[in-house]
């Protein structure tokens, strides 16, 4: 890309560290309570009910977890759309963020199901469900947990290309062979479904109509849902890259952050614009002085604090600035997610949920799962661009 030979290397080290083993243990107990649903039902561990059929399981797990996902969206688009093959070094950790994120979302929603053993039922008998926009948003993450998967198979590939089997050496030749022929269709298929099902994540806020509060019930939710989950990849780029350079002691790309964050500002500050222009336009700005406003307020000033702090080219250098802006823009754009699927959302005066504690270790726990094959994952295969310098050697 542009001339540049990039270099990936396992970042190696001590797997069983200190805070390895307490992401193991948070791990195993989500999966205890997990195993726990699974065996006596969702109601023995969750304050859902028929009023609020989805909670933090769907709100957070889902619904964040894969605008969290979406930063090798995010910087594909930069990079194979928009032709900055400068930030071509940061694709591959962001595909495997990518991956995790959305591989994790399928997970929460498995535990989320009432009939979970029926899911398999969505991609074969998919014609009963066509009326519905959860279809496409099922079929669409399934569909792209697997184009991810092939996009960061050379990572898996590049490891075997040294291995001492023979059968191995070869199997490796013909994945690259087969990735790099298929890359084109693999790049537009790696672009289009996110597009698609993030929209759509945003449409089906739009069938409760009236039980939605107003200032987040507009036509526009699925555009918003696509440009929010843009910023959110962008900021989660920056926050993995800077805290992989900061573990693992691998080389800062603070020059590339600097001309990435600049672009996050502005796709954060043009949401935010866009935000409080519809809401003005539609005569919905005295509800912002209302209780559920004041959420309202929290995402618009987290998201317009972040891209302010961007904006300022000597604070967008440095690396303490990005990584505080990146974690405002992050808080925003899960914040608006968050408000849109539970806080905007009223089913009645007589309906309440707030989540139950076991509901919270199973998200503890797959949030820690996901840290955890993270860090097996940058250790063992050829992840991370830039050589490690010699502090990276020590064990970790």
């Amino acid at each position: 890309m542009n001339g540049q030979t990039l270099v990936h290397s396992p970042v190696g080290g001590k797997l069983m560290t200190g805070p390895f083993q307490v992401l193991l243990a948070v791990t195993g107990i989500g999966a205890i309570v997990a195993l726990y649903r699974f065996f006596l039902g969702i109601g023995a561990v969750s304050s859902l009910n028929d009023g609020y059929p989805w909670g933090i399981w769907i709100a957070f797990d889902v619904v964040v977890g894969t605008a969290i996902g979406c930063g090798g969206y995010a910087v594909a688009l930069l990079v194979y759309i928009l032709n900055r093959g400068k930030y071509h070094p940061l694709v591959r950790p962001a595909i495997l963020t990518s991956l995790l994120g959305y591989g994790f979302a399928v997970l929460a929603v498995t535990i989320d199901l009432g009939r979970f053993w029926s899911l398999w039922k969505v991609t074969i008998f998919f014609w009963r469900w066509t009326h519905s926009p959860q279809l496409e948003v099922a079929l669409c993450v399934a569909a792209y947990n697997l184009v991810l998967l092939v996009e960061l198979s050379p990572a898996l590939f590049e490891k075997w290309r040294s291995s001492p089997s023979t059968s191995l050496r070869a199997w490796s030749e013909r994945g690259l062979r087969f990735v790099d022929r298929g890359l084109v269709w693999i790049l537009a298929l790696g672009i289009l479904l996110p597009t698609m099902h993030q929209s759509s994540l945003g449409t089906m806020m739009l069938l409760p109509g009236p039980r939605m509060h107003p200032l987040w019930f507009t036509p526009w939710l699925p555009l918003l849902f696509l440009w929010n989950c843009i910023v959110i990849g962008y900021a989660v780029v920056v926050l993995e890259a800077s805290f992989s350079a900061a573990v693992f002691g691998r080389r800062r790309e603070t020059a590339m952050l600097t001309s990435l964050s600049r672009v996050a500002a502005w796709v954060a500050l043009c949401w935010v614009a866009f935000r409080l222009v519809e809401v003005a336009v539609a005569g919905k700005l005295p509800l912002v002085a209302s209780a559920t406003g004041s959420a309202f307020l929290a995402e618009v000033l987290l998201a317009a604090a972040g891209a302010a702090i961007l904006l300022s080219q000597e604070r967008r250098a440095r690396p303490m600035w990005q990584v505080r802006a990146a974690i405002l823009l992050l808080l925003a754009g899960a914040l608006f997610r968050v408000n849109t699927y539970m806080v905007a959302f009223s089913p009645g005066p007589n309906w309440f949920y707030f989540p139950a504690l076991p509901e919270l270790l199973i998200t503890f726990g797959i949030v820690a799962f996901e840290v955890v094959l993270y860090i097996v994952a940058v250790k063992t295969l050829p992840i991370l661009g830039g050589a490690a310098p010699a502090a990276a050697q020590r064990e970790r």
